[in-house]
């Protein structure tokens, strides 16, 4: 019999199963004939969480239909009417809703760490999200407040980063802060020179390396964060150059340079290093 037939018939044993056509049993027995094993566990598991879906709708009580039911519709007000709201409520429904997301995602860490992060990123996307929008609609279009929420949201990253021990998020509150700096650098300096860009990011590089060793005697995870944004920001005046400066005549020698000097320093600091992050 060729594969084709044959999947044709594992599909028509499925379709019996699900229309109670014949016993579970029997169609075991059909699938033990005509399918292969990783056919037959997967049609298994399909069953088995179909069926636990199911079950638990049947199971569910009025008052679990009516909370299902009435936090749908709530949420569906809430978007449907949300510019209308007041700004003081628009604030409190997206702080709200930022630590429903962070408390679900804590939750669920204990059982799935993939998707307690994914619903801890949400909540943290919420909050930056839902206060742009916020300020789009409000027509607040200025750099200031988009700079100042993007500010807000950096240090709370950074603080719950480091309590929950999600190095991610903690990388990403002080990425943001960078970009931030950045920011600012760009609307109140001009016509920066090479060395004047430099010294705007080295010596954050340097503060950022001192914390990366400060603090690894009390945390690895932290440390590790720190060492990484220190590396990045050594190479921020590069990036810096080609998004804001006029001149960058010398930038590649300037890179090709600090790469060494990277290397060098990273060469004989390793057995150092090495113990702040590992």
């Amino acid at each position: 019999m060729n594969q084709d037939r044959r999947q044709i018939i594992v599909k028509e044993i499925d379709h019996w199963r699900r229309s109670k056509l014949l016993p579970d049993q029997y169609c075991d027995f059909l699938l033990n004939l005509y399918a292969d094993q990783d056919t037959i566990q997967s049609s298994k598991e399909q069953h088995n969480t179909v069926g636990k879906a199911i079950a638990a709708v049947q199971k569910a009580t009025g008052m679990q239909w009516f909370l299902t039911f009435g936090t749908f519709t709530l949420i569906s007000f809430v978007v449907l009417y949300f510019n209308e709201f007041h700004p003081l409520l628009q604030m409190g429904v997206i702080a709200l809703g930022t630590v429903v997301f962070l408390r679900i995602g804590q939750r669920l860490r204990s059982r799935n760490e993939t998707a307690g992060l994914a619903i801890t990123g949400t909540g943290m996307l919420l909050l930056l999200g839902g206060g742009l929008y916020m300020l789009n609609i409000h027509g607040l279009e200025h750099w200031g407040w988009k700079t100042g929420l993007l500010a807000f949201s950096s240090v709370f990253w950074i603080i719950y980063g480091i309590a929950a021990r999600i190095p991610a998020l903690h990388l990403s509150g002080w990425l943001a802060t960078v970009l931030v700096y950045a920011w600012l650098l760009s609307e109140f300096t001009s016509n920066s020179k090479w060395y004047e860009i430099q010294l705007y990011w080295l010596p954050i590089a340097c503060l950022f390396g001192w914390g990366s060793w400060f603090v690894h005697r009390w945390s690895k995870p932290v440390s590790a964060v720190l060492f990484v944004t220190c590396s990045l920001v050594w190479f921020m005046p590069e990036l810096y150059a080609v998004m804001f400066a006029d001149d960058t005549a010398w930038l590649q020698l300037q890179l090709i340079i600090k790469i060494a000097i990277a290397g060098g320093l990273l060469f004989l600091m390793r057995k150092r290093w090495m113990v702040w992050v590992a």
